[in-house]
């Protein structure tokens, strides 16, 4: 009697997007979303203050504190920095380290590193980029072409704080949408920094920019040591950042090298953190709750005091940027996700709705951090341009996240409902419901 040979030709299952992670992967999305839920309670409070202060009598005294250069006499080493531009240019570093762990480790260990899961953030990523750049190109060269320099400000999501809004209003939302939003933020900050090291580097300097390589190769042999000469690990750092700064690359690009040397490596025993999360746990509350913030507050103090606001809402960068955050984004991020699921066997999963998917559209939106730091790479620090970029990436971030707040507390209501009947029918049937104990 002969052996049946297998069927080969039916169907393979529709790929899910938006499916659920492992458990690790569920935790630790969890821990980020408690910390980024201070971190961007901070980053708000910071340019509330920088607003309040520089819309007050007192403005004079504001500037003058931004504009304070603490160490003059190193100007032989471009070190002759305001505090302004060392929050932006130092503190801003310990951000982009952060993001350069996070790269690596969804690349070895997250979502990244499976090429089919991996394609829905990069494809979200590049769209959502995309299309507020082309929104903001159109609408700048319609207006004469002036402000075409700042293309790249509406393109970036903020991690903290778009990740902050979604943590208090979106306790039910779906785990695989909050991972979305998480790695999309991240492939994105790549993006972002790509464009800055490319597009907004004016004065090239190449031998301390080889120079820089050397700091950073070695910082990365010695932190596989771990406790070897764990010391001179911040030194190195410091010599890295201060390299790339005169080399006239922006100087937070050395912060993303630096984090993607660190390997991601697992302990000894199962359950045990990688060195990449280690240190990343160790540098998230410094990046969240001091390296943002304070830049935050030196970045966000645009005064409107005696401004024509008439002039400032009608002018061409201040409306691309609004238009691309708030609309850009969404048709980018949920326009290149519908394509790919319209044109690929890829589906939705099965807990989440093309809803779910705007409101995380909407709040990817928010391009607080390294919106600012681009208008201000792109039009100078001060000038009446970046004040207007200042009040435009406000009012971008905030309609986008007000909008996204309206969707998303819907859909969380519905999926509390949802959770609420299949708890009831698990107790019902004496099922224990594990996967949601797991996640409480």
């Amino acid at each position: 009697m002969t052996r049946r040979a297998p069927r080969t030709d039916r169907p393979r299952p529709a790929r899910r997007l938006f499916s659920r992670t492992s458990w690790p992967e569920a935790r630790f999305l969890a821990d980020v979303l408690r910390t980024e839920t201070v971190g961007g309670a901070l980053l708000l409070f910071g340019a509330v203050i920088a607003l309040v202060w520089a819309n007050s009598p007192w403005e004079p005294s504001y500037a003058a504190l931004g504009a304070w250069v603490p160490w003059p006499g190193a100007a032989a080493l471009h070190l002759d920095l305001s505090l302004a531009a060392w929050a932006a240019d130092g503190l801003l570093a310990v951000f982009f380290f952060v993001v350069g762990l996070e790269l690596k480790r969804e690349f070895v260990a997250g979502e990244l590193r499976d090429p089919r899961r991996a394609v829905l953030p990069v494809v979200a990523a590049v769209g959502g980029m995309a299309a507020p750049a082309l929104i903001y190109v159109a609408v700048n060269l319609a207006a004469g072409g002036e402000g075409l320099r700042g293309w790249a400000i509406p393109t970036a999501t903020d991690i903290a704080f778009a990740l902050a809004v979604l943590a208090v209003i979106g306790s039910h939302l779906p785990q695989g949408l909050r991972a979305f939003l998480l790695t999309l933020a991240v492939v994105d900050d790549l993006l972002a920094i790509t464009v800055i090291a490319i597009f907004y580097t004016e004065h090239l300097s190449p031998l301390p920019l080889l120079a820089s390589l050397a700091p950073i190769a070695l910082f990365g042999l010695l932190v596989q040591r771990r406790r070897t000469w764990w010391w001179a690990l911040i030194p190195l750092a410091v010599t890295a950042w201060a390299l790339m700064h005169a080399s006239g690359v922006h100087a937070t690009v050395a912060g993303v090298l630096l984090g993607f040397t660190v390997p991601v490596l697992r302990g000894k025993h199962d359950g045990a953190p990688g060195l990449a999360e280690h240190l990343e746990h160790r540098w998230r509350p410094v990046s969240a709750g001091i390296a943002v913030p304070i830049f935050a507050f030196f970045a966000a103090g645009v005064s409107l005091r005696g401004a024509d606001l008439g002039a400032v809402v009608t002018d061409p960068i201040v409306v691309g940027v609004v238009a691309g955050l708030v609309l850009g984004k969404a048709i980018g991020i949920f326009g290149s996700t519908f394509l790919l699921a319209r044109f690929t066997r890829a589906r939705l999963d099965e807990d989440i709705t093309w809803t779910d998917l705007l409101g995380v559209a909407l709040l990817a939106g928010v391009g607080f951090t390294v919106s600012l730091l681009i208008g201000e790479l792109a039009f100078g620090p001060g000038s009446a341009a970046d004040d207007n970029v200042k009040a435009a990436v406000l009012t971008g971030s905030l309609t986008s996240a007000l909008l996204a707040t309206v969707v998303l507390v819907r859909r969380n209501a519905a999926h509390r409902r949802i959770a609420e009947a299949e708890r009831v029918d698990a107790d019902q049937d004496g099922v224990p419901d594990v996967y949601q104990r797991g996640n409480d």
